[in-house]
């Protein structure tokens, strides 16, 4: 699987409706605050035209896309983090999640009830990420009364993880979230141990009207200036049109209507490619006659790490991985083209696999 992202957000911003298109799903989406009560879990596959392209030259009988998994998140209100609204039990989901879609209202109109009354994205954003640190120092200082007891017995692991517990605690306590906490080595272990919510990688989707889906609005605007200065993702969609491009199995009519919107891909399509930018994600291929396949991998990763997320038989026996780029396989006609000219390589089990490329693992076990 690529990535498994929480959609959170206020009540009454679209995030059931953005859930439902994403997923071709069943989730309640109503004009009325906590519609979601249980959260709701969809997967789907994550659009890559070169794996279309890979398989049609390998002559692959079955096409094996990668997925991505949302959960789309009871909608959080001022206080939640004490118990307001549904209460704090639905940011406990937040803590398995990769990374955090925060869906955020960028459209006027009064047909649909906006819970503080006046749409302000920025503002909006702020309530949430508000709650979520806000969650993350309750958690915290429950962490440090269960080490007190410890922390008189000189154990050094133990003081290494209050010394972080204070620097989160500090960052947080001055209104920053816990991913503004640049650690590295040890310390980010540590850091990452705590599970902080605030530490998840966020990604905005600004939900507008038709009218804004090509160039955004003022709304959009400032909330991607405010994701800027979080260091987030942002991305412009409207869960009204996913909604209706959802409905339109075929794929042409699908490009189509994009087309006549002035877009070319689906909101899918740009919040799948911001959230692997935000994650540092690659996708790298496997083809033959029987499946053509699309793998998630960190960037950076091995290619016996990549070796072993195809099966742990040819991470265990790797001799070699035979590696076409995309470019080098989609224009020389595939495999054989590619052999032929010279441009396919035998990488070792330390190659730094890259994006698009094709493999085909040798091994002996």
């Amino acid at each position: 699987m690529g990535f498994n992202c929480g959609i959170v957000g206020l009540p009454n911003v679209g995030k059931s409706t953005l859930f439902n298109a994403l997923t071709v799903g069943s989730a309640d989406a109503e004009n009325y605050p906590f519609c979601t009560i249980e959260p709701n879990v969809g997967r789907v596959s994550v659009p890559d035209r070169r794996l279309y392209e890979i398989a049609t030259l390998a002559g692959s009988e079955a096409v094996v896309p990668t997925s991505l998994e949302f959960i789309d998140i009871a909608g959080l209100v001022r206080g939640a983090s004490s118990g307001e609204g549904l209460g704090n039990q639905f940011l406990a989901q937040i803590r398995e999640v990769d990374a955090i879609v925060h869906v955020v209202r960028c459209f006027d109109g009064s047909e649909i009830t906006h819970t503080h009354g006046a749409v302000d994205p920025v503002s909006d954003a702020q309530v949430v990420e508000m709650e979520l640190m806000l969650a993350d120092l309750e958690s915290l200082q429950r962490r440090r009364e269960a080490l007190a007891k410890k922390r008189r017995t000189g154990d050094k692991a133990v003081h290494a993880l209050l010394e972080v517990i204070g620097m989160a605690e500090a960052l947080l306590a001055d209104g920053k979230p816990a991913r503004s906490l640049l650690l590295g080595g040890p310390k980010a272990l540590l850091l990452s141990s705590l599970e902080l919510l605030s530490s998840k990688p966020v990604m905005y989707v600004c939900n507008v009207d038709e009218s804004a889906i090509r160039n955004g609005n003022s709304y959009s605007v400032a909330l991607r200036t405010h994701a800027d200065r979080q260091d987030a993702a942002c991305v412009v969609a409207s869960a009204r049109i996913e909604s209706e491009i959802s409905t339109i199995g075929d794929v042409g009519e699908q490009s189509a209507f994009l087309e006549s919107l002035g877009l070319t891909e689906s909101g899918l399509a740009r919040v799948v490619n911001a959230g692997y930018s935000l994650l540092g994600l690659i996708t790298f291929f496997t083809a033959g006659p029987k499946e053509a396949r699309a793998w998630t991998l960190s960037r950076g990763s091995s290619a016996v790490t990549a070796a072993a997320k195809v099966h742990s038989d040819f991470a265990r026996g790797f001799i070699r991985a035979e590696t076409i780029s995309y470019k080098d396989y989609a224009s020389l006609g595939g495999e054989i083209g590619s052999r032929g000219a010279g441009r396919l390589r035998q990488e070792g089990r330390d190659y730094v696999v890259k994006d698009g490329d094709v493999i085909l693992f040798r091994f002996n076990i």
